[in-house]
């Protein structure tokens, strides 16, 4: 353990000039029950190193020892909720674009952190606006990966709505269809169905999303993952985004038109009492999905 103030790194940490590295965003939570409990610890863990992979980045550790070093980061806290914040990433020593033999260090940090978009965007809804810029193409950059460098995509589009008077930004692919928010996942409830860009597009595949999935389909809710247009966002019933620091964040309006009724719709109400019931509430209904801290 490192103390706040004293984690620090090499001004020629190779990850920091030239992005490559990854990462993960965890929760931990307090249930009813007032225990403490980490959300899909093991599937972020494991992305973590699928990442990694990705980058040809050889990790350390086992994910059974970084599932530990969370738990313990937590632990030395004190949090009773809070963030977790994985990553991996390569020392100083070689420059250059190979830095081939350059160490390979793992931190893990935990903080206190409230609703992404804001606890009136969780309640009512945010504004959001398609950015001018274009998510990577799936050939361009590994987008299955959590990397760090590739987020300066989303930086750029999520600063040009902010800008513009907005709270989040939606990102096209390469071909037109959407893709996904700066930094979350889309869903969009149209006659009753819920549509979501399929896994293999250029999307991230979320672990919150995943879970949105199953538990819509457990109360018998149809999702459908496919393709799906800018103009199906206007025309929408409700839309709702996903993500581990987001949760489920509706979606009152985008491009100036106002989604539905311009409220958090039946079905976004429905599966946001659903997660947070599991995570935070006193749903046993999937105990694999809980890492215990205390």
């Amino acid at each position: 353990m490192v103390d706040y103030q004293d984690a620090k790194v090499h001004v020629l940490t190779h990850s920091l000039h030239y992005g490559l590295g990854a990462f993960e965003g965890i929760r931990c939570y307090e249930r009813a029950d007032g225990q403490r409990m980490i959300f899909r610890l093991t599937e972020h863990i494991q992305r973590l190193f699928e990442s990694c992979h990705i980058c040809m980045i050889e990790v350390p550790y086992t994910v059974e020892q970084l599932e530990r070093a969370c738990i313990e980061t937590v632990q030395a806290n004190s949090f009773r909720e809070c963030y977790l914040r994985p990553l991996a990433f390569l020392g100083h020593g070689k420059m250059g674009l190979s830095a081939v033999g350059n160490r390979t260090h793992v931190a893990i940090a935990t903080w206190d952190w409230g609703a992404y978009l804001g606890e009136e965007g969780l309640s009512n809804g945010i504004r959001a606006k398609v950015s001018s810029f274009t998510r990577q193409h799936i050939n361009a950059s590994m987008v299955k990966g959590k990397i760090t460098g590739q987020y300066v995509n989303s930086i750029l589009a999520k600063r040009e709505v902010m800008n513009a008077g907005y709270d989040e930004a939606i990102m096209l692919d390469t071909q037109g269809y959407v893709s996904e928010a700066s930094g979350e996942n889309i869903f969009v409830v149209y006659r009753g169905r819920v549509l979501t860009a399929p896994t293999g597009a250029s999307i991230l595949a979320g672990i919150t999303r995943d879970t949105v999935i199953q538990l819509l389909q457990e109360r018998g809710i149809e999702v459908v993952q496919a393709p799906f247009s800018r103009d199906m966002l206007y025309t929408a019933d409700e839309i709702f985004m996903s993500g581990t620091a987001a949760e489920i964040t509706p979606v009152r309006e985008i491009d100036d038109r106002r989604i539905g009724d311009g409220k958090p719709g039946p079905i976004t109400k429905i599966i946001q009492e659903a997660y947070f019931d599991q995570v935070r509430g006193s749903s046993d209904a999937h105990p694999e999905w809980l890492t215990l801290v205390e």
